[in-house]
């Protein structure tokens, strides 16, 4: 497996695939790796001939009082894993080489960054769109993986890949789960154990609206208000929101006609988990 560090080296990495007419599949992570990002990559190895997988923190879409310093990172292990499931090349850039001194360039997508963490953490999509953005041009991938625990995130890629007319298929894979039912996160490792139990919560909230859309109810207050009285139980947590919004556009609902996303952000303690599903009415 090659790990690069440059991104010219990345890109005559790439463009000598191209040039066989050999695709490529690319699965963008922060690193620390967990079971939720290797099941990208596997699903990343059956659909395309070439796998790599980027490992950058970021900076760009953390906040000035979020957790980037403290960010978990452990390259040798991730490398290791990558390895592992069929990685057959690691982009690992500086902070240095993807933003030099002279950057000025930036992609905001409007609209479907609005709500949920688009209101909640200023400035984060307009990170997240450009680094993913220049992920697609150095890696030149045919198709990208992403997961649904993050679905704002999907959603604002696939709208920036739509808008700009970027030739790559983005590819969602559905949420991956402990077995207990709390998303995986790389910041699961910040909670304590009693935390740990507390932040299961959030699934509990998104099981309850789905029972009582499957009861029939369709208005989204009540389901909200559900959802809440739940979260309310675990001693340490604070709700960021609790929303339930249109699929593709991002927009809050306030019945649901056919389906829409429950989107939670919690704070167990300092640690912010987000989860979401999908409530589909019968």
């Amino acid at each position: 497996m090659d790990v690069i560090t440059t991104v010219r080296g990345m890109k005559e990495y790439a463009r000598a695939i191209k040039d066989r007419r050999e695709t490529i599949c690319l699965v963008p992570t922060m690193g620390y790796l967990h079971e939720g990002h290797l099941e990208l990559m596997r699903k990343g190895r059956t659909l395309a001939r070439h796998l790599f997988a980027s490992i950058f923190v970021n900076p760009t879409q953390f906040g000035p009082s979020e957790d980037l310093a403290r960010y978990p990172r452990d390259f040798e292990r991730d490398r290791r894993l990558c390895e592992d499931v069929g990685v057959e090349c690691i982009f690992y850039p500086s902070v240095e080489e993807m933003y030099p001194a002279s950057y000025s360039t930036y992609v905001d997508v409007e609209g479907v960054t609005r709500h949920l963490c688009g209101a909640s953490r200023p400035g984060h999509f307009r990170g997240v769109a450009t680094v993913v953005a220049k992920l697609f041009n150095i890696c030149m991938p045919d198709v990208a993986v992403f997961g649904e625990k993050d679905y704002q995130q999907l959603v604002v890629i696939r709208r920036m890949v739509r808008d700009l007319d970027m030739d790559v298929q983005v590819v969602a894979h559905p949420t991956v789960r402990e077995s207990d039912g709390l998303a995986m996160s790389s910041r699961n490792t910040y909670l304590t154990p009693q935390q740990r139990m507390e932040a299961l919560v959030l699934k509990k909230a998104i099981d309850r609206a789905k029972e009582l859309v499957g009861q029939g109810e369709r208005d989204t207050s009540r389901i909200k208000k559900a959802a809440l009285d739940l979260i309310g139980e675990a001693p340490s947590a604070s709700v960021d929101y609790v929303e339930i919004v249109d699929p593709d556009t991002v927009e809050p609902v306030g019945t649901i006609d056919d389906r829409a996303v429950i989107a939670l952000a919690v704070r167990i303690g300092s640690t912010r988990l987000i989860d979401n599903a999908e409530l589909k009415a019968p």
